[in-house]
């Protein structure tokens, strides 16, 4: 038997090896027509499926080439930006309405919506011992990461995971929406203690409380909270709930229910595609830019300073050399991001609430300055404008909500977006999701292990 190696050494011999074997020819893409990221030349989405849940609207297209126009973001085809009136007139939060019309395809009435939200109260308590036994025992330095082993531990707790019938479904569902702000407070509390030294703070959820909240109350030691922080919270919630069925995490659900495989199998794959940095994780990339500019700029209010600063930015010259202002552009958004735009005025009335006037002009001159200096330094006609990610950083900061929580408050959103698309691919996808690789290497013999070098 041979001796054991060691893994370092392994590695160091075997990295470049990897990386060599698994290059490819970056004009064979081209060659064979390949929709790289399943984009078009155009930088489009390749139509891949129809939904019914969210359309994502950005640009006309006008003899072939895409038109700019104001960003447009429906939820069942009610445009967002009427939903958020809608609750916000009533005074009451949002989020719950939101899920319900994602999950049903209407408008709940109002026993509906009591109904529904009664239900949400009801399963936001963790079953049996999972506090202490998954959370508590087994804490985790990344929030997202401990989220999905929660969600997968909670299949060992359900009666029935294996049943992809609709009634099953929609409780899993129910019950996931209901559990995701508790996974996320109680995931956060234990790396706290556990990884920081700080106090163990487990505070039970509420059923009088809404979900932005149930949230704040659980993260904080004395659970209090303003009505304006709970409102813009809820806001949040709402305005990541659903983004059409083409983002990377909803894409996901897609895939795997098309697998005919269980609610927690699926949901995990959507939390590890929205933990990455190029998807849910935007936002703490502002935050770092923003800090950046704030060490680096003498005036704030001085137009002149920022615009220089935010020039070096991108000419690759600051911050992190990558030559993107983040939060600046999208890839349908082009003159407007509606989300961004309902959640600016919200974050305005946070920043007067909290003394951060100064700062919120500051993210102000920044979307006003970027995309001229965008157009002209980087030679592009490309249209931009701040997404939801430039603001929503901004806002969980002025809510003393730490940095390591904001992907997984993408998440407590976001769940109700994918049960819909779940349950929309059960019942009308019946496929399973199955793309096209060409293989692009030629044929090979084989070498017996004696003759190898």
């Amino acid at each position: 038997m041979s001796s054991k190696k060691n893994m370092a050494d392994f590695l160091e011999t075997t990295t470049e090896l990897a990386r060599e074997n698994n290059t490819i020819d970056a004009s064979l893409y081209s060659k064979f027509n390949v929709k790289r990221g399943l984009r078009n030349e155009d930088g489009s989405g390749v139509l891949v499926g129809l939904t019914e849940i969210g359309e994502v609207h950005g640009y006309v297209m006008d003899e072939g080439e895409p038109t700019p126009v104001p960003g447009r973001l429906l939820y069942r085809g009610i445009p967002i930006e009427n939903i958020v009136k809608g609750f916000q007139a009533d005074g009451r939060s949002g989020f719950e309405e939101t899920a319900f019309l994602l999950l049903f395809g209407k408008l709940p009435t109002k026993r509906e919506l009591d109904d529904f939200s009664s239900i949400l109260a009801e399963n936001r308590e963790l079953p049996g011992d999972f506090t202490e036994s998954t959370i508590l025992k087994n804490p985790s330095p990344d929030i997202m990461n401990k989220l999905s082993r929660s969600v997968l531990t909670l299949y060992s707790f359900d009666p029935n995971p294996e049943d992809v019938s609709i009634k099953n479904v929609l409780r899993q569902s129910i019950e996931l929406i209901a559990r995701f702000p508790v996974l996320v407070a109680y995931g956060y509390q234990a790396k706290q203690h556990y990884y920081n030294g700080k106090s163990l703070y487990i505070h039970p959820p509420q059923e009088e409380l809404s979900t932005a909240e149930n949230f704040l109350a659980m993260i904080r030691p004395d659970k209090q909270f303003t009505q304006t922080e709970a409102e813009i919270l809820d806001l949040s919630f709402v305005l990541h709930a659903e983004h059409g069925g083409g983002n990377n995490s909803s894409f996901t659900v897609h895939v795997v229910s098309s697998a005919d495989t269980d609610t927690y199998s699926v949901i995990a794959a959507a939390i590890g595609s929205l933990k990455g940095a190029k998807h849910g994780g935007a936002n703490i990339k502002v935050i770092s830019m923003m800090e950046d500019i704030k060490n680096n700029v003498k005036d704030w209010s001085d137009r002149k300073q920022v615009e220089d600063y935010i020039a070096k930015i991108l000419k690759k010259e600051a911050f992190d050399r990558s030559g993107l202002v983040y939060g600046m552009g999208h890839a349908v958004y082009t003159i407007s991001d509606p989300r961004a735009i309902l959640l600016k005025e919200k974050a305005a009335e946070l920043a007067k609430e909290t003394n951060n006037q100064e700062e919120f002009e500051l993210y102000n001159t920044i979307a006003e300055i970027t995309p001229g200096l965008f157009a002209d330094i980087k030679k592009s006609n490309k249209v931009i404008s701040p997404n939801v990610d430039f603001y929503s950083g901004f806002v969980y900061k002025m809510l003393r909500i730490p940095t390591e929580l904001y992907t997984p408050l993408f998440a407590i959103a976001r769940i109700a977006g994918w049960s819909a698309h779940r349950l929309e691919e059960i019942i009308s996808g019946g496929r399973i999701i199955r793309p096209a690789y060409k293989s692009v290497v030629g044929k090979k013999e084989y070498i017996p292990l004696k003759d190898r070098k």
